[in-house]
């Protein structure tokens, strides 16, 4: 599966919330709501979730291995990097 498109919707030069991402994989599957979090000076993902009866937080889509999920975050975190971090 390869990403061939990361759109950033919402960006905040400060704060824990930095981007809102739409990332399309194959030309052909769109995720949106990806955010990207500032948490003591790291950047990661965070996928899309909704809230549940319960209060707790479910992810809607995400990866379901770690070279998927490296290879998303290393790609969208360079993209904000060399668009926003300049």
């Amino acid at each position: 599966m390869e990403i061939t498109d990361i759109k950033f919707r919402h960006t905040e030069p400060s704060g824990k919330l930095r981007a809102l991402v739409s990332v399309t994989f194959d030309g052909v599957l769109a995720v949106h709501d990806i955010k990207i979090i500032d948490s003591r000076g790291r950047l990661f993902l965070a996928m899309p979730s909704r809230r549940m009866p319960d209060g707790r937080f479910r992810d809607v889509a995400h990866p379901v291995g770690c070279a998927l999920r490296e290879t998303l975050e290393n790609e969208v975190l360079a993209a904000y990097r060399a668009s926003f971090l300049q």
